[in-house]
């Protein structure tokens, strides 16, 4: 069967666009009139028609595929069928479109990770091996539900860091217009009143009428240049001597640092575990978690920790010499080499890592909210103070 794109007519008048599999456009028609429906036209799937939205899949909704892909495996329904089965559940069309390419790749005689290969910017590196380890050893269902937990545990993390940073950005975003308002327009008004009655002004009052005056004559070549300053910079980064450069000096910058490495470890680790345990060799295994590490530094530590245990290295070992694994993570890896458990203890190691970033980001958007308030207040306390000192001065003159 192929994949058909179709747009047809419903009773009421609406038109209606989606995609319809049968074994032929003729077959397809007459499966769209059981339907209710007057097709209008239809035209063969084709590769094309899914790349412009593939980009735009979220997380959320590859793991909900892969959610539902394993329990259907699980329960012992065959792939195509699985397949069906969750284009058919999906609310998405472009969820479902990139459902039956994939259906129809694997009903042409290919697997399901060479077919999810055709989908790159969807179904990563770590995806696709993942699924075709689980393919060859016959353990698809309990490699999609690892891959699920995995995919389901980031998103949820991201999910909490939008929205507690939601709150914060725009107390930052209000805050910052209220002072630039202040600065180029109310304060201006207020201060003319003492500079022309001749007095003389208090330090504080002087700084503010500066700022004031800068922020008015210059503040739009400020924005301009800070825009372009983030263009080159993003430029800039796209160069691998520069973004190495980069990262280098992530590394070196105190809490930064930590999170990064954290972060990426902890990324290793999980992608270790599911591979290993998948059935996938420790060289391979090894070699595809360190590409998905972010950190251009990190990666090549952890790419020459892969050849050295090529050369024969213990993996604990070479781990350790990349200086970013801490001890309870090594200790851990070390007893799982020695009791054959190595995948259990990489799962241990990054649930611990998983807890320290958690701890790490509550923390982290506990404290950043009364600072954001103590900031402002401090900003606007010195503009109502600067403000109110020449009142107090000539009152002081008057009595």
């Amino acid at each position: 069967m192929s994949a058909y794109q179709y747009q047809a007519l419903q009773a009421t008048g609406v038109t209606s666009k989606g995609i319809i599999e049968a074994d032929s456009e003729r077959h397809a028609r007459q499966l769209l009139r059981a339907q209710g429906l007057i097709p209008t036209s239809i035209s063969h799937f084709k590769k094309s028609h899914l790349t412009k939205h593939s980009d735009k899949l979220s997380a959320q909704d590859v793991a909900l595929f892969t959610r539902q892909l394993a329990t259907l495996l699980a329960a012992g329904i065959p792939v195509e069928e699985s397949l069906s089965s969750v284009s058919e559940q999906t609310e998405k069309n472009k969820v479902r479109r990139l459902i039956i390419a994939v259906r129809s790749k694997v009903l042409e005689g290919y697997g399901l990770a060479q077919a999810m290969a055709e989908y790159p910017n969807v179904f990563p590196e770590l995806y696709r091996a993942t699924v075709a380890a689980g393919e060859q050893t016959g353990r698809l269902d309990l490699v999609l539900e690892k891959l699920a937990d995995y995919t389901e545990k980031q998103q949820m993390i991201r999910q909490k860091i939008q929205q507690a940073m939601i709150y914060p950005l725009l107390m930052i975003f209000v805050s910052f217009f209220i002072i630039i308002f202040l600065l180029a327009f109310v304060v201006p008004k207020i201060i003319d009143v003492f500079t022309n009655s001749g007095q003389t002004l208090p330090a504080m009052t002087s700084v503010l009428i500066a700022i004031s005056t800068f922020t008015k004559s210059y503040g739009i070549y400020i924005l301009v240049f800070i825009i372009l300053g983030l263009v080159v910079s993003n430029r800039c980064l796209k160069i691998l001597r520069f973004r190495y450069a980069w990262h280098r000096l992530l590394l070196k910058l105190p809490i930064v640092s930590y999170l990064i490495r954290t972060v990426n470890v902890a990324r290793y680790i999980h992608t270790f575990g599911i591979l290993f345990a998948a059935g996938v060799s420790v060289l391979e295994t090894m070699q595809v978690s360190s590409s998905l590490i972010s950190n251009l530094v990190m990666r090549d530590a952890f790419t020459k920790a892969s050849a050295r245990v090529k050369e024969g290295v213990a993996i604990h070992q070479s781990l350790k010499d990349t200086g970013f694994l801490g001890a309870m993570a090594i200790h851990l890896i070390s007893s799982g080499e020695k009791s054959g458990k190595l995948s259990d203890m990489m799962e241990r190691a990054a649930e611990h890592l998983d807890n320290e970033i958690r701890r790490l980001i509550d923390t982290a958007l506990t404290l950043l909210e009364p600072m954001i308030i103590l900031l402002m207040g401090a900003v606007v306390l010195f503009i109502v103070l600067a403000t109110l000192l020449p009142i107090f001065t000539m009152e002081q003159l008057v009595n």
